[in-house]
């Protein structure tokens, strides 16, 4: 556990000093434990004894005394608390780490790993920080950067787990109780600044770490030379940092990390840029031919290898240190290695080119910003090790004082060598030494980079034959200062022969010449920076160098050559350039600055050199300040009169220097030397003097410029001047003090002068103004070193009255001014409460001026801020008068200011949006902390103030209006708990203060509505607030908030009630407004508020129904708000108990009772709905739940509470659901809901939902394209060609022929569909709800489910159990009793049902295809029914049929499906059980009509695949498994059965002749299956022949000759097709005819699954297929006992009473979905043709020959040749019609039904199993179709994503087979239509005749759409 890891992490986690002790009353014996210092717990104590003290693990108990009587503290309480002792930065970390320990667990159930880890780390980092604070051993600075990383860690993990932002001062965290709200919000306002926009580091940091270089031909050291090169200047940056690399490319001193890491400090922001490089130059030591043989020479060399480069701008975006693989690339020729790097940068190809791709240098690079100072405090880690500085070159942008630099930087430039003789160039080297004056060389003082120390010569690479060699190398000089004078630097030339044989001293590198320069000039200066040209001179011998003394007298560079002299060193060709740059801060090379310095040496300059100053650089001025000031104030003392004036202006100068960013440094510098170093006691007299002359002389000047200057130096000045006057004062005693005020105030007098003077726009002197107001503040302050308090707030006072008055609104002076009074106020002149008085009546003027005017609103806030910051709750006493001055003069103004501000538009930049939100948060502050120092007499004092009710009333609006703006969540960030609670409890305080109020001035006669109405949505906002909601507190922030306010909700929420019950008869005038207020606060889950509150309903009915006799308003307005609010998440079903029992109780005895009730229940059951529907929704899938939810929703808004407006709305959200799941058929059934409710009329209709503002007609006719595009996509073709006449009868009455034209194109298309294309038919699934934990609207009901396409039954129960992941699957299908009903849980009851179709018409006419019958079996279906197969007495069991019956349950729906929901609630069940004998026909006659229609599609040649019909041949006539013919024959037809069963006579008959009919058709069928059966299949045709005259035989069967039954007796094999009639079919009695109905005309046509076939031949078919079935399967036409022989005609078993999956079911497989025709004639009767094979000669209708059906007799007749011509009739065009040819009905046809065989007969017994080897075969396989490719959907009218609406009820009024009944005319809602205008509606005209005109003159039959009350 984490909670138990911290406890034992921090043993001493908390402080809770306690007291501990224990009080016997009976003895008086008083015992304390006591120690003599804070033990901490070590165990968890439950201080269950009397006076025990409950204490856990880490607390700590201070034992404050050991006594002998009680404590004086302890008269109240039995033990004492203390303060705690420790840190607080160790509390917090204690609280903070327990907070945090429960959410790092929640983070690891979430799944977010990442920071899951990042906090465990910061939490095990804190604690060892925390340990290292507790050990005390650390100094003070070291234990401020401690608590500084603490705090900055648990802001950090805060700011990740969404927690409060801390106020904190000083690391410690802030009680809110103890500073001003003003206080408190710039705490947290800079630190959530920093946050949002940390500040912009100005230094930068590179650090840098070699790591290795890969190459793999190394075999020489190499020398690697970093730098940052700055492309767009062409110059290096920083200095060089030099690594060594032994052979292997890895640095030679491993273990010396300052040789490999290094750090190029001191870039400006400006460097990092796109164009600056870090580059590397490498060079290797060895041969001077690369790969020369060792025989040659072995003197090694430098020599040039490669150089990389890699940009700056690549390492900005990381955060952390990245390694980096440099490519290297070469130089293609030497003499441009000294430019290789900016060849690379400028991708000049053509002088480089890549070594290889395997050779690169591997650093790490890292960014870091801030000084020096911070970077070793963030980056410990790479300051564990050495790390190297390399330096800038020259001073950064900021200079640091005290930082010592004495640099001198020398590159070697280029040479011009003659050959000497030589008949190639030279391989010249260059050596280095740095000589004394003693001519001795200096040790270790030549710097080759940083990296590597100091050596005593330097040697450059060498280029090779070059003459004019160019090297570019930098050497450092890092001379001490005291060794500058008289040193030089000696440049030795030698050429190195790489050919000199070994014999010749190994090669020896041979002198020819050198070059040297003096550092130091003769007239003191260094070296002056720049290029320099040096003589060659020539020189073979190294002993002649020696003695320096001897060369350092020749000339050293060329332009030291005086004109005439030395004409052949002048004449010579030979030049050596350097360049040099001194870095120093001791040694000047400025003359000027030289001369100053110098100046009592030669005082005849001083007045030539003081002007100078102003032109020296400030580097200069600033590396010497000290020495400077001492020179200028040195000869102020010599010559006051003389040099006072140009000594005043260089002091300006300088003071002004240091204004300048990168000298802002020094003035610490200047500070330190006035107070400690300055000396000039009398100085104080000429710059007063000096200053007073400039000042006067402002209002005068022509020029402002140096004037401004004085008077920006002004702090300075003043600063001098006091100095100067207490040196004075200290050396004299004090004398002239009175002298020196004088001055002072005739100063001050001058100065407001010049201040009060006013110019006519924007004038030089407004500038001069505004520089000398901008340093006021800090004049004020050094003058309080000197004078009182009083005489500086005085002056200061008298100083900002002398301001002119406000001018125009683009003065600068108005800002400036603003600036001034803030400097003033934050200065120690108004912390002062003695001056703070004198100068608090000018800053409110100020402020109440601007503020008045809405200008500078920042500054004045800041001001405001820094006023009221200095009043804390514990300054109390003295701060009452100021606070009133402040109400009085700023609180009107003040709202007024934040009303303006908080309605402004928020700007989009960062910075401004900032700066908006400091705005007004400061304002709003400074208003809190006005409000928190008032108390009672205060408030009254405050509002006595306004004279009439009028004022009073605009100051509480006003002040209510800011106060809901103080609750608004975007007022403050969403971390600022402690902000809004400090807020909150100031509010609620106000608000308590201002109820007397309220009732003592605004009731009665001088009630005021908007007042009340203002002062009750105040307070209905406080309480909804997110910060209050303590419900989503953890529980330890909620345990605080508690303690330290309370519920601030329940506070509030009594003061609603009070007030509201004080308002008497006024309440009427609030009722309808605050009923939806009110109950949004009722719905805040907190139990005392809601107890409260709710009463207040009561009220509001009982005062409604006084006043009107009901209470309709108040429900109306309750049923409103109650959707709006519950769909936001609010409200649960605690408060929908407790609003009914609360309401009910309250209304017990009113008279009214009745009424009442029926509200409540009303608004009870709604709460329901919402609630579900809520619930359904929270979970963000689209499934049959919240479908279903939706609708019961949608339903109530309609039956119940006849809210059309909010119908309508439910209709388009349940419309959007049903697009989301893709149940396009039932979208359209929704959507039609609201199409019913509009006319074909011209009235127009408003803007509503996505709806444009149209006239009615036009909505309607996009609707029905809508409706109509969607049907088309749910292939509900017929539906479609419904909507699409009626839309073309609009059309046609308004003549317009072009829609008309394509809308009759559209309907044709449709036809063309219904004939074509595919479609599948659902299963259907009863599903039972049943216990408790259900939702209402399923709650113990049932239901009848469409499923999806290819939806099986276990498919379907998987689906509804994921749907309910908590619910138990029931495995039976009885209903289920009481116990089940009231369990508190979830029961599933699912299985599959049979639809009953309505519509037998079009099901019982022959000759309809197939593709049409198939629509209306499985649409707009009421009932359905299941079978369950039981035996009822005995069993036999040598023949179970005999006592099988079925019990076939019939359930009928609310409304029929599809519709508006993909399931409806069962309305009605009906229980009916059938007689064995019943049953047995009724699977005989299912049989030999799926015998029918294989044998009319294989002869139609519909099937590719003769199987199925080979398979229930096999199946019927071999019926190994059940018998077959002959089990029913032993069963029913024994002399037994018949005597005993007398009533069954007519039964047994139809059985016998439903058998008769059977072997008739099983005989044609064998011939139809003789004609088309494969050659490897005739054995079993031969066997199937063989058992069938075996079949016939035991049948006693027997055919005439002449009535052979065989294919020749039809036309082409089909029955229907015969010319001449078959005779009667051969009855057991010989020649009766038998005459019956086809099966068609029976009114039910049950549906059947594809296990409903039978699978008898699957024992022959097996030895040919090599597939084999279980006996099992094999005869499946009689009933079996078996849940398999009876199972459901969708799947495994809908009328077996068990919910678990079938095994002869399975769902198509998603390869055969695309394949798996539900119209295939092999795996369900229902969607094959069901007419009869014998025409009935006895049926007239069967002789009417159609014309589909005659084109089919042709089309057959072409192909028989023993087809008898028919009579001549004229074929039609409808190839589509004859797709499946039409049968004959049966021979029986005619006779009257069975009553049982009336229904749709179940499909049972073996019928339904055994065809699951089917199932799995394809369309060609099993019925011979060619499925036609499925045409383009239609291209959609009317976007499908316009919301629509719907509407229901019992008969459907969405049923499109409804839209031609004539129904009265139903206006649209009012709330949805526009008022009728005066105007014609701007309508384009139809051809011939307007719409309206046509409407008028010729009243046209149209159908009129239903009212809701018929919905």
């Amino acid at each position: 556990m984490l909670s138990d890891w911290i406890e034992d992490r921090c043993c001493v986690f908390v402080s809770a000093c306690t007291l501990i002790s224990y009080f016997t009353h009976e003895s008086h014996n008083f015992f304390t434990y006591c120690l003599p210092f804070s033990p901490s717990v070590l165990a968890n104590f439950r201080g269950m004894v009397q006076h025990g003290l409950p204490l856990e693990i880490g607390d700590t108990v201070q034992i404050l005394e050991k006594c002998e009587g009680r404590y004086e503290s302890m008269k109240t309480k039995n033990f004492e608390t203390v303060i705690p002792t420790e840190d607080s930065v160790i509390t917090e970390i204690t609280m903070t780490l327990r907070d945090w320990g429960t959410m790092w667990k929640q983070l690891y159930m979430r799944n977010e790993g990442d920071l899951f880890h990042r906090l465990w780390h910061v939490m095990n980092e804190i604690l060892e920080l925390r340990q290292q604070v507790l050990v005390g051993h650390l100094t003070h600075d070291r234990l401020s950067d401690i608590k500084q990383h603490i705090t900055a860690r648990l802001d950090w993990g805060n700011e990740q787990l969404g927690l409060d932002l801390v106020p904190r001062r000083d690391f410690s965290m802030v009680d809110p109780d103890e500073i001003s709200i003003t206080e408190l919000y710039r705490l947290m306002e800079r630190r959530h600044r920093r946050r949002e926009a940390p500040p912009q580091a100005s230094m930068h940091h590179l650090f840098l770490q070699m790591k290795s270089m890969m190459s793999s031909n190394l075999g020489e050291e190499l020398e690697v030379f970093y730098s940052v090169y700055d492309s767009r200047e062409m110059r290096p940056i920083s200095e060089r940092f030099f690594v060594r690399l032994n052979k292997q490319g890895l640095p030679k001193s491993p273990e010396k990390t300052e040789r490999q890491c290094t750090l190029f400090v001191d870039l400006g922001s400006s460097d990092l840029r796109k164009d600056v490089y870090v580059v590397a130059h490498i060079f290797r030591i060895g041969r001077m031919v690369a790969g020369e043989k060792k025989s040659v020479s072995n003197t090694q060399y430098k020599r040039p290898y490669g150089c990389a480069v890699i940009s700056v701008a690549d390492l900005l975006t990381a955060d952390f240190k990245d390694d980096h693989v440099l490519k290297i690339y070469s130089c293609n020729a030497e003499s441009e290695w000294y430019q290789i790097h900016d060849s690379i940068i400028r991708k000049v190809g053509s002088r480089y080119s890549h070594i290889g791709t395997n050779t690169g240098l591997n650093v790490s690079l890292q960014l870091l910003h801030g000084d020096m100072e911070q970077i070793r405090k963030d980056y410990m880690r790479l300051f564990t090790r050495n790390v190297s500085i390399t330096k800038r070159l020259g001073f950064s942008d900021i200079i640091i004082p005290g930082e010592i630099r004495n640099d001198l930087y020398v590159t070697l430039e280029r040479g011009e060598f003659e050959k000497g003789g030589k008949s190639v160039a030279r391989n010249v080297e260059v050596t280095v030494y740095l000589l004394g004056g003693d001519g001795q060389v200096l040790k270790g003082l030549v710097c080759c980079g940083s990296g590597e120390p100091g050596v005593d010569e330097h040697r450059s690479f060498v280029l090779y034959h070059s003459n004019s060699p160019r090297w570019a190398e930098q050497i450092k000089l890092p001379i001490p200062l005291e060794m500058f004078h008289g040193t030089h630097l000696r440049f030795e030339l030698r050429h190195c022969s790489s050919k000199t044989p070994l014999s010749k001293e190994k090669g020896e590198k041979k002198l020819f010449g050198f070059s040297f320069v003096p550092l130091m000039q003769d007239d003191g200066r260094p070296l002056p920076d720049g290029t320099h040209e040096l003589i060659v001179h020539k020189c073979e011998e190294t002993a002649d160098l020696q003695d320096p003394a001897r060369y350092l007298k020749l000339p050293f560079s060329k332009a030291s050559l005086q004109p005439g002299n030395n004409q052949t060193i002048k004449n010579s060709k030979e030049s050596f350039w350097i360049q040099s740059s001194l870095c120093s801060t001791k040694l000047t090379q400025n003359g000027d600055m030289l001369d100053l310095l110098k100046w009592r040496v030669h005082p005849d300059r001083i007045i030539d050199c003081l002007p100078k100053l102003k032109d020296i650089d400030g580097t200069e001025i600033v590396k010497f300040l000290q020495d400077t000031l001492d020179t200028l104030f040195g000869i102020l003392d010599e010559s006051p009169q003389r040099y006072g004036l140009k000594v005043f202006d260089c002091l300006v100068h300088v003071i002004n220097l240091l204004q300048d960013s990168k000298f802002q440094l020094f003035k610490p510098v200047m500070d330190n030397y006035i107070e400690n170093h300055f000396a000039g006691a009398l100085s104080y007299r000429d710059l007063i003097r000096v200053l007073k002359w400039y000042v006067d002389r402002i209002i005068d000047a022509e020029h402002q410029e140096q004037i401004q200057q004085v008077l920006k130096a002004s702090e300075y000045l003043f600063k001098y001047i006091v100095q100067s006057r207490r040196l004075y004062a200290a050396a004299t005693g004090g004398q002239n003090e009175e002298e020196f005020r004088c001055s002072v105030h005739e100063l001050f007098k001058s100065i407001h002068l010049f201040l009060s003077h006013e110019s006519k726009g924007i004038s030089p002197i407004t500038h001069t103004q505004a520089v000398f107001l901008r340093s006021f503040p800090t004049v004020c302050c050094e003058l309080l070193k000197i004078f009182s308090m009083r005489e500086v707030a005085n002056l200061a006072r008298d100083t900002l009255s002398s301001l002119p008055a406000l001018t125009h609104t683009d003065c600068p002076l108005q800002a400036v001014k603003l600036q001034c009074m803030a400097k003033t106020v934050d200065s120690p002149l108004y912390i002062n409460p003695e001056s703070r008085c004198v100068l608090l009546p000018v800053v409110l003027r100020l402020l109440h001026t601007h503020l008045q005017e809405q200008r500078e609103l920042v500054l004045c806030a800041n001001i405001l801020t820094s006023m009221l910051t200095l009043n804390t709750p514990a300054t109390e006493c003295g701060v009452s008068e100021e606070v009133n001055l402040v109400m009085e003069s700023l609180s009107g103004v003040l709202l007024r200011t934040i009303l303006e501000v908080t309605n402004r538009p928020q700007p989009a930049a960062t910075s401004l949006r900032l700066q908006y939100q400091d705005v007004t948060g400061e304002f709003v502050a400074c208003l809190l902390t006005l409000l928190q120092q008032l108390k009672d007499k205060e408030y009254q004092q405050l509002l006595s103030r306004f004279p009439t009710k009028d004022e009073l009333t605009s100051f509480l609006l006003q002040l209510f209006t800011v106060f809901r703006i103080l609750i608004r969540p975007d007022m403050f960030p969403k971390d600022w708990t402690v902000m809004r609670l400090v807020a909150n409890n100031v509010i609620i305080t106000t608000i308590l203060y201002l109820s007397d109020t309220l009732r003592n001035n605004f009731l009665n006669e001088k009630f005021d509505f908007k007042v009340w109405e203002s002062y009750f949505y105040l307070c209905i906002i406080f309480i909804n607030q997110p910060c209050l909601q303590l419900e989503m507190f953890p529980p330890s922030k909620r345990k605080k908030v508690l303690e330290k306010y309370g519920d601030m909700r329940v506070m509030i929420g009594c003061e609603i009630f009070s007030m509201w019950q004080h308002l008497g008869d006024y309440k009427l005038n609030l009722i309808p407004t605050l009923i939806g207020p009110f109950m949004e606060v009722t719905l805040v889950p907190q139990m005392d508020l809601r107890n409260v509150l709710i009463p207040i309903f009561h009220d509001m009915m009982d005062c409604e129904q006084q006043r009107s006799g009901n209470f309709k308003q108040v429900e109306a307005k309750l049923i409103d708000k109650l959707d709006g609010l519950m769909s936001e998440g609010k409200g649960d079903e605690t408060y929908r108990e407790l609003f009914n029992n609360i309401l009910l109780k309250k209304i017990e005895r009113e008279t009214w009772r009745e009424s009442g009730v029926s509200h409540i229940a009303t608004v009870t059951r709604l709460m329901e709905r919402l609630l579900d529907y809520r619930d359904c929704m929270k979970i963000g899938e689209v499934d049959g739940k919240t479908m279903g939810c939706t609708v019961n929703l949608l339903n109530f808004y309609k039956t119940e509470l006849n809210k059309e407006e909010m119908y309508i709305r439910y209709i388009h959200k349940l419309y959007e659901l049903h697009l989301k799941a893709q149940n396009y058929t039932e979208a359209s059934y929704t959507l039609l809901l609201y199409d019913e409710l509009l006319e074909w009329t011209e009235r127009p209709l408003r803007e509503f939902l996505t709806y444009p503002m149209q006239s009615e007609w036009q909505r309607k006719e996009c609707l029905h394209l809508t409706i109509v595009h969607n049907f088309d996509r749910g292939k509900c073709w017929e539906n479609c060609i419904i909507l699409c006449r009626e839309l073309a009868n609009q059309y046609e009455a308004y003549y317009d022929y072009r829609n008309l034209s394509k809308m009759r194109m559209m309907e044709a298309s449709f036809y063309d569909k219904i004939m074509n294309q595919q479609r599948l038919e659902p299963e259907f699934f009863r599903v039972g709800f049943y216990g408790k934990k259900f939702p209402f609207f399923l709650r113990n009901k049932e239901f009848v489910c469409r499923g999806n396409d290819y939806e099986r039954l276990e498919a379907f129960q998987q689906r509804m159990l994921s749907e309910f992941p908590h619910a138990i699957a029931m495995q039976h299908a009885n209903l289920p009793d009481q116990t089940i009903h009231q369990a508190d849980a979830q029961y599933l009851q699912i299985y599959a049902v049979c639809p009953v179709p309505e519509n037998q018409d079009v099901l019982q006419r022959d000759g309809v295809p197939n593709n049409i019958k198939s629509f209306y079996k499985v649409n707009h279906i009421w009932r359905f029914r299941y079978d369950r197969p039981f035996h009822k007495g005995t069993k036999d069991k040598e023949n179970e049929f005999k006592s099988l019956w079925v019990e076939r349950t019939t359930l009928t729906l609310a409304q029929s499906l599809p519709g508006i929901s993909r399931w409806f609630e069962v309305e009605k069940r009906e229980l009916v059980e059938m007689s064995p004998l019943e049953n047995a026909s009724e699977v005989i006659e299912n049989k030999t009509l799926q015998l029918r229609t294989l044998i009319a599609q294989c002869q139609m040649r519909q099937m590719l695949n003769i199987n199925p019909l080979t398979m229930c041949l096999n199946g019927v006539i071999d019926a190994a498994v059940n018998g077959g013919l002959a089990r029913y024959q032993e069963a029913f037809f024994a002399k037994d059965y018949i005597a005993n069963h007398p009533e069954d006579g007519e039964k047994i008959t139809r059985l016998r002749e439903l058998m008769f009919e059977q072997a008739h058709i099983l005989e044609f069928g064998l011939a139809v299956h003789e004609k088309f059966v494969p050659q490897d299949m005739r054995p079993l045709h031969k066997k199937l022949i063989d058992q069938f005259h075996v079949m016939r035989s035991s049948l006693g069967i027997q055919f005439p000759a002449y009535v052979r039954v065989s294919p020749l007796h039809f036309a082409n094999g089909s029955p229907r097709t015969c010319r001449t009639p078959v005779p009667n079919a051969i009855s057991p009695e010989g020649g009766r005819i038998v005459a019956r109905r086809s099966p068609l005309s029976y009114p039910a046509v049950n549906r059947y699954s594809s296990s409903s076939l039978s699978s008898q031949a699957s024992n022959e078919v097996s030895n040919i297929t090599g597939q084999s079935e279980s006996s099992d399967e094999v005869f499946n036409m009689q009933p079996s006992p078996s849940t398999s022989s009876l199972s459901s005609n969708h799947s495994g078993s809908h009328n077996v009473n068990s919910s678990a999956p079938s095994s002869n079911r399975a769902s198509p497989l998603p390869s055969d979905k695309h394949k798996h025709s539900r119209e295939n004639a092999c795996l369900s009767p229902r969607d094959r043709l069901c007419s009869g094979i014998f025409s009935s000669p006895l049926d007239p209708t069967q002789v009417r020959i159609t014309a589909g059906t005659l084109e089919s007799v042709m089309y057959i007749g072409s192909l028989c040749k023993n087809v008898r011509s028919l009579s001549p009739m004229p074929t039609t065009r409808s190839p589509q019609k004859s797709i499946v040819p039409p049968l004959t009905p049966s021979p029986t046809d005619g006779l009257p039904m069975g009553s049982l065989a009336s229904h749709s007969p179940a499909r049972s017994g073996s019928y339904s199993s055994g065809i699951s080897s089917l199932s799995r075969c394809s369309v060609s396989e099993t019925c011979g179709i060619d499925l036609p490719p499925p045409d383009p959907p239609l291209p959609p009218t009317v976007p499908t994503d316009v919301p629509i609406r719907r509407g229901s009820k019992t008969p459907p009024p969405y049923s499109v087979y409804e839209r031609n009944n004539p129904r009265r005319a139903t206006p649209l809602p009012h709330s949805l239509s526009v008022p009728p205008s005066t105007d014609n509606p701007s309508l384009s005209s139809k051809p011939q005749l307007n719409r309206v005109q046509r409407i008028n003159s010729e009243p046209r039959h149209r159908p009129t759409p239903r009212k809701v009350s018929q919905l």
